[in-house]
């Protein structure tokens, strides 16, 4: 796939709208109540093995190859940048969980979580942007590996606020905060280009705390084998895609 960068720059901005819908998305179902919780897990085990093998096979390769072996210490950046926001500002809260509301009786204690999510979010922009401006085909598989995991944030963020005593509206302004963090990490990543390979290499570190750290932990809290399998889906999905990219 060929297009020249301002058309991938615009597929960028669209496609970050997109999962930052995700987002909301995620948020309304919680309002409404009428989304199983056991379809969310099966959104994590796909995500997490999906994400783990766009990191690994296309976003770390790509970024050692924009800036040298320099690129690993970004990635390492971008691991522990999320590690050390969600301990500081989120520990309390699951993917895809809903939160008990003795843990989250306190609005200071919602608001931490938001805040720890939103460097998710910010970041899910940044990889998104930063893909599309190496190549279509990086942006895509990446944009297929946020969208993974858009609707369990959103579910999260509203299960949070709900348990500390706010509105469904509220919930909803939450969901939808999460998805303008995307679409503000897609802009400041498209209007700094000349950085890209520190954009690139920090949005891998980031994507896999969020499959290693995040979402793989949430799915072994699931028994049985078919979430186990779906994340072995989600890797062969990449590698299917792969395959018939170069055919």
């Amino acid at each position: 796939m060929l297009h020249s960068e301002p058309v991938r720059i615009a597929l960028a901005a669209a496609l970050g709208l997109v999962a930052a819908g995700g987002n909301i998305v995620g948020g309304y179902f919680v309002v409404r109540r009428d989304w199983p919780r056991q379809f969310l897990h099966y959104f994590l085990a796909l995500g997490a093995g999906y994400m783990l093998a766009v990191a690994f096979l296309e976003i770390i390769p790509e970024a050692v190859h924009l800036g040298g072996e320099n690129a690993l210490l970004f990635v390492l950046a971008g691991y522990f940048l999320v590690h050390l926001f969600e301990h500081i500002l989120a520990p309390h809260f699951h993917f895809g969980e809903e939160i008990h509301a003795e843990e989250m009786r306190h609005h200071h204690a919602s608001t931490t979580a938001l805040l720890g999510l939103v460097i998710h979010t910010f970041f899910d922009g940044v990889a998104i942007a930063a893909g599309f401006l190496v190549s279509t085909w990086l942006g895509v598989v990446i944009f297929v590996a946020v969208f993974l995991h858009k609707l369990p944030e959103g579910f999260t963020v509203a299960s949070v606020v709900l348990a500390s005593g706010q509105g469904r509206r509220q919930a909803l302004y939450a969901a939808g905060f999460l998805g303008a963090a995307t679409l503000a990490g897609v802009l400041l990543t498209t209007l700094l280009q000349a950085q890209l390979q520190y954009a690139l290499p920090l949005s891998g570190g980031v994507t896999v705390y969020v499959a290693a750290t995040d979402l793989l932990p949430e799915v072994n809290r699931e028994p049985g084998w078919r979430t186990a399998l779906l994340v072995f889906l989600g890797v062969a999905s990449l590698l299917a895609l792969k395959h018939l990219a170069h055919f």
